[in-house]
């Protein structure tokens, strides 16, 4: 590569490869949305997620204000991945918690040096990490904690319920650990499947509508229900998901 110059592209690739060195285990999830910004990285570790942040050479400080927000509210800990023209600045445009990897390419290699470690981010909200599941893991993870399916509810009902559970006196019934929560979604995260994203969530979504069905007596809402379900039956979702890549040890 003769010019020095790094770009987003040319980062990535060598960049997972010094994750997986450094980290062990781990899992890679680009482009996640967050809130009004997108995290180009998300790295799964057994027991936390990391949000990574590429500012390469070609790269400005635009929009890393808001994205610094963003990241905050979604990820145990936040790393920003920096060439070297960022190296001696980076430190000014994000929180002391924040960890600091630096970029070069010297001698036709990727050299990568962590300036600085990350903490553990005070501003984490835990029902935003909660809301990068989908409904069928979050079915999951109530499941592993024992608690009741609320078939009828929605996702953010499901969350506030885990949340206030952790929240419960430490020796009071249903309590979830808050420690053992965070390995159970990192768990998820790595058994996630990408290409059977569309047919998991109507699976789903079938199913949930098919227990209404057995439970009503009303033929008129009985026939709305099955209607509802033969539509979610044909239902593809237009979305595309990117193909991640799922890196083991």
């Amino acid at each position: 590569m003769k010019n020095t110059v790094l770009k987003d592209a040319d980062i990535r690739e060598p960049l997972f490869d010094f994750l997986e060195e450094s980290y062990g285990k781990v899992r890679i999830i680009e482009e996640k949305t967050m809130g009004s910004s997108r995290a180009d990285v998300v790295m799964v570790t057994e027991d936390a997620l990391y949000g990574l942040e590429i500012k390469s050479d070609a790269d400005s400080y635009t929009r890393l204000e808001g994205q610094v927000k963003d990241y905050d509210k979604y990820y145990d800990y936040n790393i920003a991945v920096v060439g070297t023209s960022h190296a001696m600045h980076i430190r000014e445009h994000v929180p002391s918690y924040w960890g600091v990897i630096t970029v070069e390419y010297v001698d036709n290699e990727f050299d990568f040096y962590i300036l600085r470690k990350p903490e553990r981010n005070p501003k984490l909200s835990p029902e935003r990490k909660l809301q990068i599941l989908w409904r069928p893991e979050l079915a999951h993870i109530q499941e592993l904690n024992l608690m009741p399916k609320y078939k009828d509810k929605s996702k953010d009902y499901v969350i506030k319920k885990i949340i206030e559970r952790t929240k419960l006196p430490d020796d009071r019934k249903g309590r979830i650990d808050i420690s053992k929560l965070n390995i159970q979604i990192s768990e998820v995260l790595f058994e996630r499947d990408y290409n059977t994203v569309e047919e998991t969530l109507k699976e789903y979504r079938k199913g949930e509508i098919q227990k209404k069905l057995e439970a009503e007596t009303d033929p008129q809402k009985k026939l709305e229900l099955m209607v509802e379900q033969a539509a979610k039956g044909r239902l593809i979702t237009q979305k595309s998901f990117k193909k991640r890549r799922r890196r083991k040890r």
